[in-house]
This record gives C-alpha cells, structure tokens and sequence, in this order.
C-alpha cells in the first residue's frame, strides 16, 4: 500500500482526538446524568474504528480489525438513533409571553 506509514500516523492521530472526545462526552455525561449518550457513542466508534484500522494496517489481530470496524459501526448507528429518538427543547407557550402594549386602531 503506497503512503501506509503516513495512514499509520493519520490514524494514530484520529485514535487520539477519539480518546480525547470519549473523556470529555464521559465527564460532560457524568454532569448531565448521560443526556448526551451520542456524544460517547460516537466516542466509542471513533475509537474502535481507529484501532481497527490500526490493526488492518500493521497486518496483526487476526480478525480483530474486521470486528472492531463492525463494532464501530453499530455504535455510530446507535448513536444516530439515540440522537433523533430527542424531543426537541419545548417552546414558551403564548401564556409566558410577557404581555404585548395596546395597538392603536
């Protein structure tokens, strides 16, 4: 494979800013009562996606690369569904508007 050492790099790289997202979603978690369980699923698959190319890569683990790619997947997947199964913030209703001056006729 022609550049596999600089993808070798690109991935370490990717595996790191994975590992530096999946802290920070699992301490914002922790604050917020896991309101934002995407954001650590995407961690997840960041991570797992990049350790499996790591492992296609370097030509070891066996089946291991391939597993870790599905798993990546499946989190990805499940954090798009987590993500659009949200209500939307609800809006003020016309009650808790403060009110509105008369309008000259």
């Amino acid at each position: 494979m022609i550049g596999r050492r600089y993808w070798i790099w690109i991935w370490w790289g990717i595996l790191a800013l994975g590992v530096v997202g999946l802290v920070g979603a699992i301490h914002w978690s922790i604050k917020t009562h896991w309101r934002n369980l995407e954001e650590v699923l995407r961690g997840i698959g960041t991570v797992t996606v990049s350790v499996g190319m790591l492992l296609l890569l370097h030509g070891t683990g066996g089946g291991a690369g391939e597993t870790l790619l599905l798993a990546a997947l499946i989190a990805f997947i499940l954090a798009f569904a987590v993500g659009r199964d949200r209500k939307p913030a609800p809006r003020d209703s016309p009650e808790d508007s403060p009110p509105q001056p008369p309008q000259d006729p």
